[in-house]
């Protein structure tokens, strides 16, 4: 079961929708705004993805810099990250894909066609 977490008028969401459909990959597509995901999704996601907490930040979001988390993030707990993370979808990189095994912060065609076995 793989989970498309997206912003629709993300143009980048857009890409990689439009990608897994070429790729017949079926999915379940939920609004990051909308239904936001929770301090405990994110951190069992992130340990899964492997991948520091920092790569689920939307960096070059309008968020972020409104917020000033480039200079405020390296001196914040992973917890408190992750609660900030939580509080806004806006601040999620997105999409975020999401698998049994995987997540996938961002849309990197390649590193999405090896984690879903495509070709």
């Amino acid at each position: 079961m793989i989970l498309f977490i997206q912003y629709p008028k993300c143009s980048t969401c857009q890409k990689a929708k439009k990608w897994l459909a070429e790729h017949n990959v079926s999915f379940t597509d939920r609004h990051i705004v909308e239904d936001n995901p929770s301090a405990r999704e994110l951190a069992s996601w992130i340990k899964t993805s492997g991948l520091p907490v920092k790569k689920f930040f939307n960096t070059s979001g309008m968020k972020y810099k409104e917020m000033g988390l480039k200079d405020r993030l390296p001196s914040m707990s992973e917890e408190e990250q992750i609660a900030l993370l939580a509080t806004d979808g806006m601040l999620v990189k997105r999409p975020l894909l999401i698998g049994d095994n995987f997540v996938v912060p961002g849309f990197k065609e390649g590193e999405w066609k090896e984690k879903l076995g495509v070709e």
